[in-house]
């Protein structure tokens, strides 16, 4: 399994997460509340936490093509929601 997260500067982190999260629970496995969710997606895992000051993302996935393909997905669908800050800067690291 490879692992990475970024923590993206934004006092809407909350609300991102939840819009995030209803929007995927559709499909998805989700579990979120104010200020934590979880994705389990096909082929990785997104877990997200919210502070005052930013919005923290992790996506786990079982080889690096497929956690690049994520973090892309998980970015871009944060973006959507976040259009008025868009784009957000993901700053992404291992572990």
């Amino acid at each position: 399994m490879v692992l990475e997260t970024a923590r993206v500067p934004t006092v809407n982190g909350a609300r991102y997460l939840q819009q995030l999260c209803k929007h995927w629970s559709h499909k998805l496995d989700v579990r979120f509340s104010e200020s934590e969710g979880i994705v389990r997606f096909p082929a990785a895992v997104a877990t997200m936490t919210a502070d005052s000051e930013a919005l923290t993302v992790s996506v786990e996935a079982q080889d690096d093509e497929t956690l690049q393909r994520m973090k892309g997905v998980v970015a871009s669908h944060l973006d959507r929601f976040a259009f008025r800050e868009a784009p957000l800067p993901f700053d992404w690291s291992k572990g």
